[in-house]
């Protein structure tokens, strides 16, 4: 996590995942809500995801927008991709990243690429298995990035030199 005055500094972004109508059933009858899924970042390597609930759309969003700044992660980016290959996995959603070469883009779908793209990784291979629910696959993605390891931090660990890793 990352401390809530350095959040107030970055210039985040948010997307739109997802937005449902939920539903509440009372004595007279139904309850319609909004329920929004929402990712920010500010494309150089901070991201998070957040939910939220309102009766109108703009205020889901809104409070999703709070949610996700309280979530914000760091991902490290070497070279415009990621430094190696990682899985992650939350419940039935498996999330595959794979780095690819400069050029390539990013080929990702759905949740994974609003995450992606909003990190500000321009480069990377990625793949869903298992569950195709977006809250699922955010959560796995964000998870893999959570894996993620710099060759700085390796090598500190290793007690290593950073050539001796790279």
């Amino acid at each position: 996590m990352i401390p809530q005055e350095e959040v107030n500094k970055l210039e985040l972004v948010d997307k739109v995942v997802s937005i449902r109508r939920v539903a509440k059933v009372v004595k007279g009858g139904r309850r319609f809500s909004f329920s929004a899924l929402v990712v920010v970042g500010d494309q150089s390597g901070h991201v998070g995801y957040g939910m939220g609930k309102a009766n109108q759309v703009p205020e889901a969003i809104r409070k999703g927008v709070e949610n996700a700044k309280k979530n914000l992660i760091e991902v490290p980016i070497i070279n415009n991709t990621i430094p190696f290959f990682v899985k992650g996995v939350y419940g039935a959603g498996k999330v595959i990243l794979r780095p690819a070469p400069e050029g390539t883009g990013v080929i990702a779908g759905g949740a994974v690429r609003a995450v992606v793209e909003s990190s500000g990784i321009k480069n990377v291979n990625a793949k869903c298995l298992g569950s195709s629910n977006p809250h699922n696959v955010i959560k796995a993605t964000m998870r893999a990035f959570q894996l993620l390891k710099t060759p700085e931090s390796i090598a500190a660990k290793r007690g290593k030199k950073i050539e001796d890793i790279i």
